[in-house]
């Protein structure tokens, strides 16, 4: 009996000339080529390529024929894991290649080893991948489909650097290095690189006036990439789908399972995405924003934003950033040690996903408003409308606050004014009362004299935060913890890197460069825990001892519960519980100050497994989300 690839004899093709696609196939999708039309992402099932199927069918090859086989092969079709009920949504733009074979993500046995870079182009080619929110796909999963390829790098042992991230900068140094002198084959042949080389390779083809695009992307070595979340304590961090060593979400070692399971995590995204996972978390998020950014663009329903929203230009802007996330902590006093038995954090669930879809935000050009003009423009019907506010925060200690809470705002001080700018959330935020989170300050005690304030605002994030919302749910519902930990690092990624521009420099990608968005999001979170906490002191009479970001720390009594009740987004729910041990109860006894309780909060804390994704990574514009 044959093999599949014997009978397909794919490596053995002849060459001849593609058809220039149609002109009303381009479309958008790609971050680093910001000036070529790509080949069009399709619209519905129907218009993608057939994956190979059993044997004895005949595939049709959507978009370059040249590299089909002239005979009318018999196409592959055993499925290689049956066992798992894997879908085909990934089939047809992604690819996994094993040092065995290539198969598509629903198991489908495509190709024997791809042992040479000249089959790497010819499967590629052959393969007739299109986009899906994202390039197509090619992973090449295990070391030894990569020493097939020659790309084998050896950056040394971690025992002989004293700085493990100069470690991994030696390996993607050696990594790229390798890439540039292997990958001459597919140059020749006619593909581009698309930046250096790395685990990700990005790859484009010219045909006529468009583009076609393909990512290699390489799974032994994603780890080159992961600076700041790159754990090597736990030896690895979080490497987007792939998952986490520590977490234990990250593919089984041997190569046949690995390739399964990512085949399914591919399968999982492009069904409840509609997307492939991009090369980081915060790419996937951007990916998803693009999706329904072109959905409404053709149906010409649904806000759409299509620019940038840099900072504006601030007079007196506050160092750091412009909304922070608080973090405090406080001794407790002595009767809060009585008659308690655990340590529990609590935390908003999905806290900047529950945030992002409830918010209207403002996008177009900022005008500039000063003096009365700024003062009256904060005056609306549903609140002050989206931007910037220049106000004055009165000093903590002249207002009636409780004393075991942070000050309101992460700007304000104890025992002076301080003049700053906020955005739109926590101007109406600190206007509540005391009860519910603000200081019940009238706008004149806040002293509004300059504004920014955008013309057009709206909830443009509702259906990409539903879409995560959905996925997360459906992760949760089957206890997927490889995807709800993938899919919190997505939104959190996305929110983080609104920051930065620099990772938005293409034409195409600067609207996702969004500041204070990002700004207002925190602020929301913040204002959101702060009433969670007033309303537990009022109900429990319990006091937090430590927050950071969206988290809050309790001494509690056996049983007691500060929880809400709801399963919704943005609803506190237990994070971690941990018995109150007499060496924690002594050490927080004896602490003297706010670092030796942190010391012990985190000393008490360590083991504990029960940590939802909302806790291991901040919201913030850098390192590799």
């Amino acid at each position: 009996m044959s093999r599949p690839w014997e009978q397909i004899a794919l490596f053995d093709v002849h060459e001849t000339s593609a058809p220039e696609p149609a002109a009303d196939e381009a479309d958008e999708i790609d971050a680093e080529h910001p000036d070529v039309e790509v080949l069009a992402e399709p619209e519905t099932a129907a218009a993608q390529p057939p994956a190979p199927t059993a044997a004895g069918e005949t595939p049709t090859v959507a978009a370059d024929p040249s590299a089909a086989p002239e005979t009318g092969p018999t196409p592959p079709g055993r499925p290689v894991w049956e066992s798992l009920p894997v879908g085909v949504e990934a089939d047809g733009h992604a690819v996994i290649v094993t040092a065995d074979g290539t198969y598509t993500p629903s198991g489908r046995e495509l190709t024997g080893p791809v042992d040479s870079v000249e089959k790497l182009d010819k499967l590629v080619r052959w393969a007739a991948l299109t986009p899906l929110g994202s390039p197509p796909q090619v992973w090449i999963v295990g070391q030894g489909a990569c020493e097939s390829l020659g790309w084998v790098i050896d950056p040394g042992s971690e025992d002989d650097f004293d700085d493990m991230e100069a470690l991994r900068t030696r390996a993607a140094a050696d990594l790229t290095a390798v890439l540039q002198a292997t990958l001459t084959p597919m140059l020749t042949a006619g593909w581009e690189l698309r930046g250096d080389p790395g685990h990700v390779v990005h790859l484009s083809r010219s045909i006529g006036k468009f583009t076609s695009m393909v990512d290699v992307v390489i799974e032994p070595y994603v780890w080159t990439y992961w600076n700041k979340d790159f754990g090597w304590n736990n030896r690895v961090g979080e490497m987007g789908i792939l998952g986490s060593p520590a977490a234990g979400t990250y593919l089984p070692d041997e190569d046949l399972p690995a390739a399964r399971e990512l085949g399914r995590r591919l399968a999982w995204c492009a069904k409840h995405l509609g997307v492939l996972p991009g090369p980081t978390p915060a790419r996937t998020g951007a990916a998803i924003v693009d999706k329904i950014k072109r959905e409404r663009t053709r149906s010409g329903k649904g806000l759409v934003v299509a620019t940038g929203g840099p900072v504006p230009p601030l007079d007196g802007a506050p160092r750091g950033d412009l909304e922070p996330a608080v973090g405090w902590t406080r001794v407790p006093e002595a009767d809060e040690l009585d008659n308690v038995h655990r340590l529990v954090s609590i935390d908003q669930r999905a806290a900047y996903l529950a945030s992002a879809g409830m918010l209207e935000f403002g996008y177009g050009q900022p005008q500039h408003l000063t003096g009365d003009m700024a003062a009256a423009a904060a005056v609306g019907e549903k609140g002050a409308p989206f931007g910037l506010w220049r106000i004055t925060l009165p000093p903590g200690q002249t207002l009636s606050l409780p004393e075991k809470l942070p000050l309101p705002h992460p700007h304000m001080l104890a025992d002076q004014p301080v003049q700053t700018w906020v955005t739109s959330v926590s101007l109406d935020a600190l206007r509540e009362p005391v009860a519910d989170g603000g200081i019940g300050a009238e706008l004149d005690d806040l002293d509004v004299t300059e504004a920014w304030v955008y013309p057009q605002q709206g909830r443009v994030l509702d259906k990409w935060a539903k879409i995560l919302r959905e996925a997360r749910k459906a992760a949760v519902d089957t206890g997927d913890a490889a995807t709800k930990r993938f899919i919190g690092s997505c939104y959190k990624g996305y929110i983080g890197r609104m920051v930065n521009p620099d990772m938005w420099t293409a034409t195409r990608m600067a609207h996702h460069h969004q500041p204070v968005w990002r700004a207002a999001i925190i602020a929301h979170c913040r204002w959101r825990g702060r009433r969670v906490a007033m309303r537990i002191g009022r109900e429990h009479g319990r006091w937090p001892i430590r927050t950071v970001t969206d988290s809050w720390v309790y001494l509690l009594a056996g049983g007691e519960d500060i929880a809400d009740p709801s399963a919704a987004l943005g609803k506190m729910s237990v994070e971690k519980d941990t018995p109150l041990t007499d060496p924690l109860l002594s050490a927080l006894a004896s602490a003297e100050d706010v670092h030796e309780v942190n010391l012990a909060i985190r000393a008490a804390f360590a083991d504990d497994e029960n940590t939802d994704e909302d806790d291991w990574v901040t919201v913030d514009g850098e390192g590799a989300l």
